[in-house]
């Protein structure tokens, strides 16, 4: 049976505004991939701020690769 590891990165908008770049997950994934890296799922999601008890909307990006 395969085994897999993963791992988890939050992509989120800057707090005065800024919209999260289109650019971010895609760069992300070419970087990941270069390492054997591929896309297990990306989940909306509200990522706490690091100022104050709001958050703003973020992505999860979880790839996976085969264990050795």
């Amino acid at each position: 049976m395969a085994r897999y590891e993963y791992r988890v990165f939050q992509l989120r908008e800057s707090m005065i505004g800024g919209k999260l770049s289109a650019d971010e997950p895609e760069k992300l994934r070419g970087d990941e991939a270069a390492d054997g890296w591929r896309l297990k799922a990306i989940t909306s999601t509200e990522v706490k701020g690091r100022v104050g008890p709001g958050g703003v909307d973020g992505l999860l990006v979880t790839p996976e690769r085969p264990t050795n």
